[in-house]
């Protein structure tokens, strides 16, 4: 394994973890966005409605988008396996 091997194993691996997480940080972030709004248009401060609907979001699409970051996590597998295999 040389320098250049390990890299695009780390670039593969951030690539992952970035479309792994990508649908339910961009879930929180319309809904706080959203909450943020109307919060600032109506002046209600309230603390827990910000977060309870931001929880309920991101398990909405955690479980929408679980096939899509599945198959992201095996392609990643099945490359650092193939990988291992030849020997690098």
């Amino acid at each position: 394994m040389n320098e250049a091997d390990a890299l695009d194993i780390m670039r593969a691996a951030v690539w992952t973890i970035l479309m792994a997480s990508g649908p339910a940080v961009l879930a929180a972030m319309i809904v706080g966005l959203t909450i943020a709004l109307i919060q600032a248009l109506t002046q209600v401060q309230e603390m827990t409605l910000t977060f309870v609907p931001k929880i309920v979001a991101i398990m909405i699409a955690v479980g929408i988008s679980a096939p899509f970051v599945g198959a992201q996590i095996s392609i990643f597998a099945n490359l650092v396996f193939s990988r291992v295999q030849s020997g690098f």
